[in-house]
């Protein structure tokens, strides 16, 4: 077994409940875990037995870019999207903060977290 871990990916988009935060934007942090079998990769050092991370990264950077009014969506359809993609992974966990959410105070993030 093995675990994949892509962190601090950032984004700018336009996710929000708000009307302003889906016209000015915010900064989004990233970090997705993946546990699969890592093995075969291990032992053939080929790319063809590996769960491809970049193609990982580039699926989340497409759901990243597509508007959400809530950071759960996002966490959902990252996860839809990495199972409808990968048939090789046994759990995976997606993390999306939002950078200085406009909650009335000084608030460094707020995240959402998900597995399955």
């Amino acid at each position: 077994m093995g675990l994949i871990e892509i962190e601090g990916m950032e984004f700018y988009a336009y996710h929000g409940h708000f009307i302003q935060e889906q016209v000015v934007g915010n900064k989004f942090l990233v970090n997705v875990a993946i546990e699969t079998n890592c093995s075969k990769a291990g032992n053939s050092d080929n790319l063809k037995d590996a769960l491809d991370y970049q193609k990982v990264y580039t699926l989340i950077k497409e759901e990243m870019q597509t508007k959400s009014f809530l950071l759960e969506n996002i966490c959902q359809r990252i996860l839809d999207r990495l199972y409808d993609n990968f048939n090789n992974i046994d759990k995976a966990t997606i993390k999306v903060s939002k950078i200085n959410p406009p909650m009335g105070g000084q608030i460094e993030k707020v995240s959402i977290s998900m597995s399955r």
